[in-house]
Formats: C-alpha cells, structure tokens, sequence
C-alpha cells in the first residue's frame, strides 16, 4: 500500500509502492515514438520519485504496439537489455492500457510502471494540505480502477465461465464497488471544498483586489518568482511537482493591493486524472485578471518551444485559453548576452526576470500594472460627506486617485475596474461616466 503524508493509504498496484527505499529500485527505461523519443523528462520523475535509472530503450515506430507497446523483436531485446541492466522496474514514458502494462509484466518478469504511475507517486509524496490528499486519492482510484485485475491474479484460477464463479472474481467486483464508492465520496468532498473557494472568490471580487497567477512548466521557478515579487518566504526545492497547493500572498504597486497565486506546475503529457483531480487548484488560473505564464529561459529552444506549448494545453483544457496573460522568461542570470537578445527578438512582449538574482522583477511588476491599469475606466464622481464607506472603498479600488472637498461633497477622479464601475455611477458628474480628462 502506498501512503500519502497525511497516513491515508491508497491502492498501490505493487505492494510497497515506487519510494520504498528499502526496494533499491533501479528503473529500466523505455519509449516509442515516431521521431527520437525523448526519455530526459522520465528519468528527471525518476529522479523525484527516488529511483535509480539503470538504463534505457526506445523503439521508433509510428504507434506503439497496442498489445506489447514495443514490437516483438525489440520486446525480446529489452528482456535481454533489463536483465543485463540488473533492473528490477520497467518505466515507460507513455500511460499504458491495463493490457499493454499486463502482457509487459508476462513477458519482461519485472513490474512495469507507467509515467502516469510515476506521476501520481510524486504528487502522493508532495500533497500537503488535505484538498491535496483528497485530490490526490482521486486520482488514484480513477487510474487503479481499470487495472484492479492485476492485483488478483493469483486467486484467478478460483474463477472460470458460467457457472464457476469463484471467490477471486468476487474479490474484484468487491473492489471495484469499494473503489467506486470512494471516488463518489471524494468527489463530494472536492465539491463542498470547491463551494468553499468559491464564497472566499466572492469575497475577493467584491473588494476587486486584482488577481495574479503564476502557470507553468514544473521547476520553472514559479514558487521563488511568488517570493521575490510578494517578499513572501514559500518553500523553494529544486524538484518537479514541488507545489501543489495554492499559495496566495498579496503585493502592493503605485499604492494599490495586488493578490499573487502559485498553482500547481504542470508538464508535457500531463495525465488527465491529475487535470481533473485538480481542476479547483488550477481554476486560480481560470479566474486570474491576468495569468503570469513562467517559462524557464535557460532550457533549449525546442525544449523551451515544448515547455510553452504543455502549458498553452493545459491551460485551454480548463477554460483558461482566453484569459489575459504574459509570458514571463526567468532563470536569466543563466544566460550570456547573446542569448537574452535572441529571447528578446523571439518573444519581444515577454519580460525577462532571474527570481534568485532579483533582476528584472521591478520590470515584471511594472508590465503586471500596465496590464492592469489598461483594464481601468476613468470616472468623474461627486460623493457626498455622508457616504464615506464608497468613499473609502472608491480609495482601495482606485489607489491613487485625485480629490477636492467642495460644499457639496468629495469630487473625485479617478480609474476603477470596469467590473465594479457600476457602483460608483450614481455618483457621476452630470450622470456621465468614463469621460474623465476630456
């Protein structure tokens, strides 16, 4: 059984689990894809997850076997391969079906692992918070669902056709029935710990405090970035999937309050399950004013073309495609000159920042308040002496803002968000709005 931090234990599919460090795993490789498959990625989830990579395979092929991933030659080649490699684990970097995954193990002799597998290990190991368990769990089930067979292999001769129906065959359904009611449970949780977020978003939008979230590759820096722009002091580590739970601290620029989210990192061939586990982590980004999309500038450009193109996925699968956003392009204090100025000429709108160094981040903050700002709408108000609660709201939603107390009361001019405009139109000089400075 394998365990989250909080002692819940879920359905592990191979006893002890991936991280078991007393199991020496030594992860054996493997991949198909019509070009050059490329393993780097696995073996940095390996890495995470605390398994040793001793070797890898990778077939060419436009579609992976849909019996045995690899063809039947190179399957007898990886047999050889892992047994000289002394691998005890397979890893592949694609989610296998329940078949492809079975017929593996029949043929290979050791486990195999899928990179959805590997995933879901490292995001049981990071979830703090107990929406991360429950999130987590859920994704669990729903991929274990398909594949509870597997852990009953031995009673299977217990079983048979009509009229044979045996103790192991009872033991599935059982599970399976147990499985499903779980997922129903957890995902009423998830929904009340949704309704939840959503009163505390009400909360902030009626207050229209301006809402920033940091989306990105994993390990790009989003988490140092929240620190160096909020002076917040969140745990930083140098490996995947090292946030998962939101973290929201707030910002002041030009006398205005900004709100800053760190959401969940995401990755190439991120499985569904954890897309939709996490849907209410990552509708930080669905409802953000303005998405800050972190890349990490000092990875190659076709990984960095990669990286982007992941990111741009997921953020369309939750609704989020739409949203303002701006590309923000940190690690550059591991860049020379000559490198900056080629980022610059192919992403001119981006802006360049290093979260360690410092550098670039008063830049970051002025683009984060033009884009703001950009969004606002001139007003010309005359408040009376005795609404001083609009007038004090009027002062947090505007910041800086000109005023002048005349008999009649405060005359104001200033830009509000267009969202909460309305609010302040009884107070319009002569009933018009917007026209401020003409």
């Amino acid at each position: 059984m394998q365990q989250g931090r909080n002692g819940r234990a879920a359905e592990s599919r191979y006893g002890e689990g991936i991280r078991n460090p007393r199991a020496r795993q030594r992860a054996f490789c493997i991949a198909v894809s019509p070009g050059e498959p490329d393993l780097a990625e696995l073996r940095e989830l390996l890495r995470t997850a605390g398994v040793a990579v001793a070797g890898e395979m990778t077939q060419r092929r436009a579609q992976p076997d849909p019996d045995r991933y690899f063809g039947k030659g190179k399957l007898g080649e990886l047999k050889q391969a892992v047994k000289e490699a002394d691998a005890n684990l397979v890893a592949c970097d694609d989610e296998l079906s329940p078949r492809q995954e079975r017929n593996l193990e029949q043929e290979l002799g050791v486990p195999v692992i899928d990179r959805t597998a590997v995933i879901l290990d490292i995001f049981a190991d990071h979830a703090k918070s107990a929406e991360g368990n429950l999130q987590v769990e859920l994704a669990q089930l729903e991929y274990n669902l398909a594949r509870m067979r597997g852990l009953w292999t031995h009673l299977e001769r217990l079983g048979g056709g009509i009229g044979t129906r045996g103790p192991g065959e009872s033991q599935i359904e059982t599970d399976r029935r147990l499985a499903r009611d779980r997922i129903a449970a957890l995902r009423r949780r998830l929904e009340r710990t949704k309704a939840t977020r959503n009163v505390m978003r009400a909360e902030r939008e009626r207050a229209h405090l301006p809402t920033v979230a940091l989306a990105g590759y994993t390990n790009a820096g989003k988490s140092t970035l929240l620190n160096a722009v909020t002076g917040a002091d969140a745990e930083v580590r140098d490996r995947l999937f090292h946030t998962l739970d939101p973290l929201t601290r707030s910002f002041e620029i030009s006398g205005r309050q900004y709100l800053l989210t760190d959401t969940v990192g995401f990755i190439r061939k991120l499985p569904h399950q954890l897309v939709e586990a996490f849907a209410a982590t990552l509708e930080e980004a669905l409802y953000a004013d303005l998405i800050l999309h972190v890349a990490d500038a000092s990875a190659p450009e076709d990984e960095l073309a990669d990286m982007l193109s992941a990111v741009d996925d997921v953020l369309a699968e939750i609704g989020a495609a739409e949203r303002p956003r701006l590309l923000v392009l940190n690690k550059i204090d591991l860049l020379d000159e000559d490198r900056r100025r080629e980022l610059s000429f192919r992403h001119p709108r981006a802006v360049q920042v290093s979260a360690v160094t410092g550098e670039g981040v008063d830049e970051l903050r002025d683009a984060i308040e033009a884009r703001f700002l950009a969004t606002l709408q001139p007003m010309d108000l005359l408040v009376p002496y005795e609404e001083g609660g609009s007038l004090s709201e009027l002062h947090d939603l505007a910041g800086e803002m000109e005023r002048e107390d005349t008999a009649s009361g405060v005359r104001v001019r200033a830009r509000v968000p267009a969202g909460v405009a309305p609010r302040f139109e009884r107070f319009s000089v002569n009933g018009r709005n917007g026209d401020a400075g003409e």
